[in-house]
């Protein structure tokens, strides 16, 4: 699995937009997985696991040039959906503590996991800008800013389904508009 995760990245990083596709395909639902775990174990519904899922997925999009094709992906990957679940967890008001306990599946290679460079905003902010209205406020709303789907619902009048729908539209074209 962690193997085949590094081939497609590097393929996807030479401008395979089959790879990319196939990679976040497969990602998805072991992100899944993940954000559910953490949310349970840390007391929480496991109702907020899809938007722990998309905005690691988008992170992934926007930073994918920032990993290192030397080094194991999956490290990176996982560290990158944990900040997310904190994230979450933060938003929520609750303390953001994420156990480790049991997680070691996850983390086979957490030896040479390492910290990504940040996207700059201007980086991010004109990607985003390619998107059609709605789902710009979306991706701005929700990844951009922090805000929860919920809170996000109501500022732009949506049902919490409608703004993970435009969300997930919104990653997909990204993902194919930049590379993937």
């Amino acid at each position: 699995m962690n193997e085949t995760w590094t081939m497609l990245m590097r393929s996807a990083l030479d401008g395979d937009g089959a790879a990319y596709r196939e990679l976040l395909s497969a990602l998805a639902p072991a992100l899944r997985a993940f954000a559910r775990r953490i949310l349970l174990a840390a007391g929480r519904d496991a109702g907020d696991a899809e938007d722990v899922v998309q905005e690691t997925l988008l992170a992934l999009h926007l930073k994918r040039q920032t990993w290192d094709p030397a080094t194991p992906l999956a490290p990176w990957i996982w560290a990158i959906a944990r900040h997310k679940a904190v994230d979450v967890l933060r938003r929520s008001g609750r303390r953001a503590e994420v156990p480790i306990d049991g997680l070691e599946d996850f983390l086979a290679d957490a030896e040479a996991e390492a910290e990504p460079e940040a996207l700059s905003s201007r980086d991010a902010g004109r990607m985003v800008a390619s998107l059609n209205g709605r789902e710009r406020d979306v991706v701005e709303a929700v990844c951009l800013s922090g805000a929860s789907v919920k809170e996000t619902g109501a500022r732009l009048a949506m049902s919490e389904g409608a703004v993970r729908v435009a969300l997930h539209r919104a990653l997909k074209r990204l993902a194919a508009a930049h590379g993937g």
